[in-house]
């Protein structure tokens, strides 16, 4: 027999989805993308742990989401390993990025690392090895609780990352909402970089 959602669990399914629809709306209206863009990636590669991070893992931007090649540009230009996801088989596989000519467009319009490439067990990086990851949201709160699309990605990668990994979400001010209502599988983030603050919740 289905079984049913608690009406606790509907409840907070429906805030979920407000929440993502006007943050998403906020988001997508948001003047001047590109010069916030640079503010945001200016305090990632500003912080402490991403300068003594080894091994980055970034997400490539897509339509409305804070913008992250500047900082992946200077990334790969520098001594750290450079790592971007991919999906494959319903999860985020990750990929060692050595240079803007291995990219391609893949799922849901993504860039990600070329067909042929994904097969190199030597291109493959394990998920132990990631110092720091930037991850996208839809909307993030003060906490560091985030809310994706809804389809799971990045809270199993988030699930998996060891206590080395520094996390941290990327978003608009405009995204920031006072908070998100949380589900067992979610997965915040250690720090929330917007163009105006950055949000570490591990201070308080």
């Amino acid at each position: 027999m289905m079984s049913r959602s608690t009406p606790s669990n509907t409840a907070v399914a429906a805030q979920k989805q407000e929440i993502r629809l006007q943050a998403g709306t906020r988001r997508r209206s948001q003047p001047d993308k590109e010069a916030l863009s640079r503010k945001v990636q200016d305090r990632v590669m500003a912080l402490k742990v991403f300068k003594a991070a080894k091994t980055v893992l970034f997400y490539i931007d897509m339509r409305s989401e804070v913008r992250t090649r500047i900082a992946l540009v200077s990334t790969l230009a520098s001594k750290k390993t450079t790592v971007i996801p991919f999906c494959l088989d319903g999860r985020l596989e990750l990929f060692h990025l050595e240079h803007a000519g291995e990219l391609a467009i893949g799922t849901y319009g993504a860039l990600e690392p070329r067909l042929g490439l994904r097969d190199d067990p030597d291109k493959i990086v394990a998920i132990d090895a990631i110092d720091l990851s930037v991850v996208p949201g839809v909307a993030f709160d003060p906490q560091g609780n985030r809310l994706g699309h809804g389809k799971g990605y990045y809270d199993r990668l988030l699930q998996n990352f060891t206590e080395k990994t520094t996390t941290v979400g990327l978003a608009f001010e405009c995204q920031m909402v006072p908070e998100i209502p949380q589900d067992e599988h979610d997965m915040p983030v250690d720090i929330v970089i917007t163009e105006q603050a950055i949000y570490q919740p591990s201070d308080g």
